[in-house]
């Protein structure tokens, strides 16, 4: 059986440096939903998915989806892919390697005029990582019909609405419902992805099986004080919205640090007016909660939404608290990760299984048709960062698996 070799390990790594070199900076990746650098990453996918064979098209929300026919023209497909956006300062794997891995196994059939018993779908999804507006998944959801048509109504730092990007984006948000997929269209869904973690590399595997995605919580905290000149303001009658936010987040890593199956982070800060002489008057910052446990990571929301009240209240300052993203954990399924695993086992020493702490695409496919994921081995399980780096070798590897869980899938 002919199956990937060097040529295709340089191939995947080539196209993910073009892709790494569409960015909103020049001196870091970043390239947010529905932005120029969107239309240039899903217009070159679009190109290589042409070129192989594929007939392409971009739905309502933005996803680019490729489509090689299987034995019988419009049969039932199994989807494949990953995100096309990024984080801020980004790695160039995250979501990308995903997309091409799953290209590069459909270009392997396509080349050899291969038919399966299913159509083959590759997706690069327009939005999982959330930046932009803060509400991840926006594509799959689409895809899924689990999109609220109420998030069109959200602005980003620019204060441009969702809605208003999308039409500069060239679509048009009335018809936002056309990208759902039925059930019935979709056999399964995969998903490619560097791990973001180290149990691979410790284990010296390339490749591991995710056994099932933690749930998110998401929160917008706005704390509104008064601000105030820094040397003439007593400080029992301030209203310092940072102090408030300063002691909310130190509660944050106290409740998070008391379980080992919940993390809490907040990455982001804003204080206004942002001068050295000056009280902030107002203050923003975000929560992210995640745990494999729903039970646990609700207690624990509740909990750093009372500390919130309490810390702000304490300090003569208003809170406003919003929830603009929440996800339950949720298990892949038993049938494409035993397939996949078997896969695996014919490239490793050993099957590793994996629960993922990070959310992806995948748990929103979830909810429609049977899924499974499969990761890739980083260096120093570093990502979210310019350091993120795999070998070509495990890519070609991934390739290899995913081809192999195809064949096994279309002898059921």
């Amino acid at each position: 059986m002919n199956m990937p070799n060097e040529d295709t390990a340089n191939t995947l790594m080539q196209r993910i440096a073009v892709l790494e070199q569409i960015s909103e900076s020049p001196d870091f990746l970043c390239r947010r939903f529905a932005t120029a650098e969107h239309r240039r990453a899903n217009d070159q996918v679009a190109e290589w998915m042409k070129a192989a064979g594929l007939t392409v098209q971009e739905d309502q929300i933005g996803n680019i989806i490729g489509r090689f026919e299987g034995i019988e023209n419009d049969a039932p497909a199994i989807m494949m892919g990953s995100h096309l956006d990024t984080v801020v300062k980004a790695g160039k794997y995250d979501g990308m390697l995903g997309v091409l891995c799953a290209l590069a196994a459909v270009e392997h059939f396509a080349k050899r005029g291969e038919r399966l018993p299913f159509a083959l779908e590759v997706v690069g999804f327009a939005d999982e990582e959330g930046v932009r507006y803060h509400s991840t998944y926006l594509g799959s959801k689409a895809i899924t019909g689990k999109l609220d048509v109420a998030e069109l109504d959200r602005i980003d730092g620019e204060g441009i609405s969702m809605r208003n990007a999308l039409i500069q984006f060239g679509k048009d948000p009335e018809q936002l419902h056309t990208a759902k997929r039925q059930a019935s269209d979709l056999r399964g869904f995969i998903e490619v992805h560097i791990e973001q973690g180290p149990v691979l590399e410790r284990e010296n595997l390339p490749v591991g099986v995710v056994t099932s995605i933690a749930g998110a919580t998401r929160l917008a905290v706005q704390l509104h004080g008064e601000a105030g000149h820094a040397g003439t303001v007593p400080m029992h009658l301030r209203r310092d919205t940072l102090c408030a936010a300063a002691e909310s987040i130190c509660a944050i890593e106290r409740i998070c640090k008391a379980d080992p199956e919940l993390v809490g982070t907040v990455g982001r800060i804003d204080a206004d007016p942002g001068a050295s002489n000056v009280i902030p008057g107002h203050t923003t910052f975000t929560v992210d909660v995640r745990s494999p446990s729903d039970e646990k990571r609700l207690r624990a929301i509740d909990e750093i939404k009372h500390h919130i009240l309490n810390a702000a209240a304490s300090r003569g300052v208003e809170a406003q608290i919003e929830q603009p993203h929440a996800e339950p954990s949720i298990d892949c399924d038993a049938d494409i990760s035993r397939i996949m695993a078997e896969a695996v086992g014919n490239h490793c020493t050993s099957v590793q299984w994996i629960p993922s702490g990070a959310g992806h695409d995948t748990a929103a496919m979830l909810e429609m048709t049977p899924s499974g994921m499969l990761f890739v081995r980083c260096k120093g399980g570093i990502s979210h960062h310019p350091d993120e780096s795999i070998e070509a070798e495990d890519g070609a590897i991934a390739i290899k698996v995913l081809i192999e869980t195809l064949q096994k899938l279309a002898q059921q």
